[in-house]
């Protein structure tokens, strides 16, 4: 797999594409990856409802990149479980490293 295909580079940071299940157990970011949907996996805890599992998912990816939840936002997909993420402040280089093992 190519890490391009869920990782791309950004002049503020990075973009990411996350395949996002909701009303999970527990919260797990990243929690492996979908070679179809080319998109990394990610469980929330919270319901889809009122916008809960979006902001629990800036949470959880500004904590696994250690960022300010503000760095994190969800360019498209705010009503789909398949999203695409801009993390300001953070070097395509490093997040190939962070998240290249659960490719």
């Amino acid at each position: 797999m190519d890490i391009n295909e869920a990782i791309t580079a950004y002049q503020e940071g990075i973009i990411i594409s996350l395949d996002v299940s909701a009303g999970s157990k527990k919260t797990v970011f990243p929690s492996g990856y979908n070679k179809w949907r080319k998109a990394f996996l990610c469980r929330i805890s919270a319901p889809p409802v009122e916008g809960r599992a979006n902001k629990e998912i800036t949470l959880a990816v500004s904590e696994f990149f250690s960022v300010s939840s503000s760095e994190v936002i969800i360019l498209s997909g705010k009503t789909s479980s398949l999203k695409r993420i801009l993390i300001k402040g953070v070097v395509f280089k490093d997040a190939e490293a962070l998240l290249g093992k659960f490719i």
